[in-house]
């Protein structure tokens, strides 16, 4: 699995026209699922994308927590994040988990991170989304659960 974790002051997702969820000061956290992920996997990167300390405290630190900072989530879906450009310009997402497991574990995501009591806003899974955020540094963060201990 993996995350790419912006902080942001705001972000939104719109569909078809439609702002279908937004956010103010938090993380936009885009995720890729491939085939041999596990809910446990995704346990082990919710745990980690919460406990980063990325937010400044009073002294300029970056040594604040989402919830520290009662900050929110925006979770979109994002199967591009397993492009291999190895061969030629046309990328392969042939490692891309299948669209059910992915969905599933993106569904599985946002229920956990609810159940943190953070407000969670979603994409849509296989929708065409436009994303906009406002990132906040700039300050971004990969996340991937085979570089994970």
């Amino acid at each position: 699995m993996k995350l790419v974790i912006q902080r942001v002051s705001k972000a939104s997702v719109t569909v078809d026209n439609q702002m279908i969820g937004s956010i103010g000061k938090g993380f936009l956290a885009l995720i890729g699922v491939c085939d041999s992920d596990t809910k446990e996997t995704a346990d082990k990167m919710i745990r980690k994308m919460l406990g980063l300390r990325i937010f400044e405290d009073s002294a300029g630190k970056t040594n604040l927590s989402l919830d520290a900072v009662n900050g929110e989530l925006l979770l979109v879906s994002q199967f591009t994040l397993y492009a291999d450009c190895r061969k030629g310009n046309r990328p392969s997402f042939i490692r891309a988990g299948a669209p059910q497991l992915a969905n599933e574990l993106y569904e599985y995501m946002i229920q956990k991170c609810r159940e943190q009591n953070i407000r969670v806003a979603t994409g849509e899974f296989g929708a065409d989304m436009q994303v906009q955020l406002v990132n906040d540094g700039p300050f971004t963060i990969i996340l991937d659960s085979d570089e994970l201990a």
